[in-house]
Formats: C-alpha cells, sequence, structure tokens
C-alpha cells in the first residue's frame, strides 16, 4: 500500500501521540525509573505533555478539520482529565484543583455557545423575512444572513445548516420548481431522485424490522439507531426537495449552483480561468485533489459535460456548513447545449 505524504505525516504525529502517552504511563509504574521525593517536578512535565504537547499533536493529525482556539482547549481539557487516571493518585494530589478549573472553563465554553444559540433564535424571525422579500434561493441566503446577523462560529453554522435541513424537509412541499432561460436541472434526466426514493424505503423497512429485535437484546441500543434512521430519512427527504427545488441558476454577475443539501457554490463570472466542453471535459478525473463535482447520481457512471477552471480557490460549502477551497467544478446538467450557449453570453457581458 502506497501512503500519500499528507498520511505518513498523520502516522507520524499518531505515533509520536502514542508514545508521549505510553512513557508519562510507565514512568509512574516502573521500579527501574524510582520518583524522586520532591515529584513536583516530574507531574509538571506530564502535565504539560498531556495539556499541551498531545492536544498540538492531535490537531497536527487532523489539520485537515482546522486550527482553532476552541478545539485546542477541548483537547487540553480532556487532556487535563486524563492526567488525573494516568498519574497515581499519591503524586497528583497537590495537582488535583487543575482538572476542576480545565472543566469550568470548558464549561464557561459551552455557556457562550449556548448564548449564540439564543442569539440565532433572537434574530431567526427577521432573517426569514428577508429570505422571503429576497430573490435569492434560502440554500444560499440563509447562511449568510445568520453569518452577518449572528455568528461565523462552527456550531452556529452547523446549526444553521440541519435548519435548512428541516425547511427543506417539511416547510417546501407547496413550492413549485423554478422554470427560466438562465436556470438549469442536474437531476430530470437521471435517478437521482427515484435512488433516494429508494434508500428511504430500505431504512424505513430496516428500521421496522431490525428495530423491533434490537429492542429486546439492548433498549438503549435500538432507541440510538432508530433516531439515527428517522434523521436519515428527513435529510433524504429534505436532500430531494432541494434537488428538485435549486436549479443552477445563471445570475448577472455569478452562477449558483448546488446538488442537494451536501454541496453548493457561487462561481463569480470573473473568477473563471477557462472552461472545459464535450469530449475534453469527460475526460476529467473527478478524484483529483481540488476538484468538486456537481454530477447527480444515477444507477450507471456518467461524465462531466463541463469543467470550469478557477483563477484562484473558492470556497463551497458541503454538509453540515463545512467548507472547503476548490480549483475546479465539475458539472453534468440536463441541458448541456442550452446551458453553454447561456454561460458563454454571461461571460461575453
Amino acid at each position: 500500500m502506497i501512503l500519500t505524504h499528507s498520511q505518513s505525516k498523520q502516522r507520524l504525529f499518531g505515533l509520536v501521540l502514542l508514545l508521549v502517552l505510553v512513557s508519562n504511563f510507565i514512568i509512574y509504574r516502573l521500579p527501574a525509573m524510582p520518583i524522586p521525593a520532591d515529584s513536583s517536578g516530574v507531574v509538571l512535565g506530564s502535565l504539560l505533555d498531556l495539556a499541551i504537547v498531545a492536544p498540538l499533536l492531535i490537531l497536527a493529525m487532523t489539520r485537515n478539520k482546522g486550527f482553532t482556539i476552541k478545539r485546542f482547549i477541548t483537547f487540553m481539557v480532556l487532556g487535563l482529565v486524563a492526567a488525573r487516571f494516568i498519574i497515581p493518585a499519591t503524586y497528583f494530589e497537590p495537582f488535583k484543583f487543575i482538572p476542576y478549573i480545565a472543566i469550568g472553563i470548558e464549561g464557561l465554553i459551552v455557556l457562550a455557545e449556548m448564548g449564540l444559540i439564543i442569539l440565532l433564535m433572537k434574530h431567526l424571525p427577521a432573517i426569514v423575512g428577508e429570505i422571503k422579500n429576497d430573490q435569492v434561493s434560502s440554500l444560499f441566503a440563509f447562511p449568510v444572513m445568520v453569518k452577518e446577523k449572528v455568528s461565523t462560529h462552527p456550531l452556529i453554522t452547523m446549526i444553521a445548516a440541519e435548519t435548512l435541513m428541516f425547511y427543506y424537509a417539511f416547510a417546501t412541499w407547496k413550492q413549485q420548481p423554478l422554470i427560466g432561460e438562465s436556470r438549469f436541472y442536474l437531476h430530470q434526466k437521471t435517478s437521482l431522485i427515484a435512488f433516494n426514493v429508494m434508500l428511504i424505503h430500505a431504512i424505513v423497512i430496516e428500521t421496522l424490522g431490525f428495530h423491533w429485535w434490537l429492542h429486546d437484546k439492548s433498549m438503549v441500543l435500538s432507541i440510538v439507531l432508530l433516531v439515527l434512521n428517522v434523521y436519515s430519512v428527513i435529510y433524504f427527504i429534505a436532500d430531494i426537495q432541494t434537488v428538485r427545488l435549486n436549479p443552477l441558476t445563471l445570475d448577472e454577475n455569478h452562477m449558483r449552483i448546488s446538488l442537494g443539501l451536501s454541496k453548493r457554490m457561487e462561481i463569480p463570472y470573473t473568477a473563471i480561468d477557462r472552461i472545459d466542453w464535450g469530449e475534453k471535459a469527460s475526460m476529467c478525473n473527478l478524484k483529483e485533489e481540488g476538484i468538486i463535482d456537481f454530477i447527480a447520481r444515477d444507477f450507471e457512471v456518467v461524465k462531466p459535460q463541463c469543467v470550469i477552471h478557477f483563477k484562484r480557490p473558492l470556497k463551497a460549502m458541503l454538509f453540515l456548513g463545512r467548507e472547503k477551497e476548490f480549483v475546479a467544478a465539475a458539472i453534468r446538467v440536463d441541458e448541456p447545449e442550452s446551458f453553454q450557449r447561456s454561460l458563454e453570453q454571461k461571460l461575453d457581458n
């Protein structure tokens, strides 16, 4: 198996993290390494390893998720709590107050996050009112307004994404798909909706059968799986509605494109470097790093009809509001010829 450079670094950081934890565990338990009478220096060294070094190593291993003070503090608190179990009580006695201080800090952070949630609830009616008066789809407008009026905190972003899911699952059934010269659907000539409906049926059947069998074995586990299955059904229903009601739209200055709840993007025309069409686009490797695809899932393998290369990396919003930068977008629409004419016309203006 060939490891990438990134995977090799992750394994290296993981190995160092394991050495840090193991060394701090055995130093207090090996007769060959006696602890001096004044053990405060050794304990302080272990606390620094577990509260500073270990969290930094974990952040380095998961650097693709980004470095934030919140994540560092969370791992620091976990490290200090773990220290209570790694360091024997005899040596830890003078420092037993430290984990409680760390837990208190984490509690303050949780309270601050709850305050942000309350702030979101306060601004929610005004945000919904503005979206109703706006011509932009709520799929794109709602997250932007939440960031502007409330916060860019990851927790708020995730709650906004979940709010959109419940909105599309339960509150959009009377809405009709938008039709126009500048709107192009990605799913109508594919089996995407049928595929999602099939998944919903499979989950419902599995829930009805497996849940009752598991209920006699473990009530807690059966309830957890039931909640997860209900969430999955709601997600797939919302995904169907999102695809059905949000076609690719060519506005005056940029393109808005989405594929369900899992990915969406705004592409300014000024950020487009070049566009590959037809045969050249179909040769694009969709697994290549930095390429996002907006191709509806089908029962057979389909190729992109268009690959848009950007002058600079552009952000796309993914599942649960996570953002990631891409250098190109591979697209497949129901009416490729009409889409090509319309897009080229927008670029010429």
